[in-house]
């Protein structure tokens, strides 16, 4: 295993590496910094609201257009075009600039949410889910992008922290907003406060980004590239999410995506090899703190999505719990998680080796995994403490991988290199949520179509153990955990420099080399 600890010559040939990267811009002061930060909140809420206010309104939509059998695709369009195009926003972020992109991004959203509010049937409803989705593909990373822009590594945890606060805040009050307007007043609502939020996030936006310094440089877009990504990456996609549930997995159509994915990735490969300018620059793909950053991220998200699906059915399915109390009682998980990224971030700032909160932290979150996987039928107060420790580990990551990706490539390819750590993020993501989708349907062998439902699972399992199913569910999320421990542990730890690294590397004269 390759050595992460930071010798003295190491350190300091970091730190005049960062001083390179920051050479000829003055840091800016902590409230410019947080009036760009909060400028941004909004969009961040737009983005991440929208993911979460649909869940609960969907059995009202199948209702109002009859077509019941086509609902999910409200949710998988919207995943698709988001997953597919955050690389792409980062790309254009590098080249014409981080303010533009978002702009843009925002007014797309809006437009896809016109669309969904006025939609007459269930086809232009996820035509019209498909353009939000393509909006809000670039918030995310273009606002951890932003927060690279502006802040000096040290400084920069406490800041994501935020990020972090805002999509939890989202995952709270988007099922209560979702299940309150449909089912009192009217579902378009859920698609017509986007307007109003909308409008406001774009003000916000470009007043506070009028003072984010631009960082950008003459590029060419690999148009070929990026076609080639977005295609494998959608193929891929559609056979995740169809597989097990529309079409059996070993079904001609299933196994026709898988193939044709594929074949897109392999001729992408290639084209990374022979492009002038790739659209995913090798010296990134071959950067070790990007591999195993974008790896350990990829694990730690995509096991936390994976828990909020189906935690819930393990509540109400073998603790018995309605389906109010089951979302009740996930929230400890995600609350939780945000204040272990707090604390990571925090750490940035305070730790040399910053590497051991997340790394004490998975600990805690996989040895609690394996107790609910051995005894699945815990109390429920027990369960509940578990799946706080569980949370508390998974929210340690987040800031350090993030940190410490940005921290390990130029500026300039701050945008390509976040929109690609939360492209393979979000693709990890289907890849978990459809293992486990497999997991707990084929344990109870329920039939193509059938959906995953409580309902369903019980109808399904005749006399079968619910609880043997959720305990591979666990296990398997431990396995994720462990290999993001893996990856954390072998990832190089570098410095990270703050104002005071930066004013002595500057007053010692260190050399400056171009980028």
């Amino acid at each position: 295993m390759m050595n992460t600890q930071m010798t003295p010559a190491k350190t300091a040939g970091d730190t005049a590496a960062a001083h390179s990267r920051w050479q000829g811009h003055k840091p800016l002061s902590h409230v410019e910094i947080r009036k760009i930060v909060f400028g941004i909140m909004l969009a961040i809420y737009l983005g991440a609201l929208d993911q979460t206010i649909v869940a609960t309104a969907l059995p009202t939509i199948g209702r109002r257009f009859g077509e019941i059998e086509n609902l999910s695709w409200v949710v998988t369009a919207y995943l698709l075009t988001s997953t597919a195009v955050t690389p792409l926003y980062g790309k254009l972020s590098d080249m014409h600039g981080r303010r533009a992109m978002v702009l843009i991004g925002i007014g797309v959203f809006m437009a896809g949410s016109l669309a969904c509010a006025g939609a007459p049937n269930m086809l232009m409803l996820i035509l019209a889910r498909a353009v939000q989705g393509m909006g809000a593909g670039g918030l995310l990373p273009l606002a951890q992008t932003i927060i690279g822009d502006v802040v000096l590594p040290k400084e920069r945890g406490r800041y994501q922290a935020y990020l972090g606060s805002m999509w939890m805040m989202a995952s709270i009050t988007g099922p209560l907003l979702g299940g309150v307007l449909s089912e009192y007043l009217h579902w378009s609502l859920i698609f017509w406060i986007n307007i109003p939020l909308g409008f406001l996030a774009f003000l916000a936006s470009r007043e506070a980004l009028k003072r984010l310094p631009r960082h950008e440089r003459p590029h060419k877009l690999d148009i070929l590239g990026s076609l080639l990504m977005v295609a494998a990456a959608i193929a891929l996609l559609l056979a995740l999410t169809s597989g097990g549930t529309r079409f059996p997995w070993s079904s001609a159509p299933i196994l026709g995506l898988f193939a044709l994915s594929a074949a897109l990735w392999v001729v992408f490969a290639t084209r990374l090899l022979w492009a002038p300018e790739p659209f995913l620059p090798l010296n990134i793909l071959a950067n070790q703190v990007v591999r195993t950053g974008t790896l350990a991220a990829a694990c730690n998200v995509g096991t936390m999505i994976g828990l909020t699906i189906f935690v819930p059915l393990y509540f109400e399915s073998v603790l018995g719990l309605s389906s109010s109390l089951s979302g009740l009682f996930l929230i400890p998980l995600m609350v939780v998680s945000n204040l272990g990224s707090i604390v990571a971030g925090r750490g940035l700032a305070v730790f040399r080796h910053y590497k051991r909160v997340p790394m004490l932290g998975l600990c805690i979150s996989i040895a609690s995994l394996v107790l609910l996987a051995w005894h699945p039928y815990q109390p429920l107060e027990i369960v509940v403490l578990h799946l706080a420790a569980v949370g508390i580990g998974i929210g340690t990551v987040y800031p350090v991988c993030t940190v410490a990706v940005q921290n390990a490539v130029p500026r300039h390819q701050l945008g390509i290199a976040t929109g690609t750590m939360n492209f393979f993020r979000a693709l990890l993501s289907a890849i978990i949520v459809a293992l486990l989708g497999a997991i707990v349907l084929g344990g109870i062998n329920l039939r193509s179509g059938g959906g995953l439902s409580v309902e369903t699972l019980r109808a399904s399992a005749g006399g079968a153990d619910l609880a043997l199913l959720f305990r591979w569910v666990f296990v398997v999320a431990a396995g994720f955990l462990a290999a993001c421990l893996f990856c954390i542990i072998r990832m190089e730890e570098r410095s990270l420099p703050g104002r005071a690294d930066i004013a002595a590397a500057a007053s010692s004269g260190a050399p400056v080399s171009a980028e």
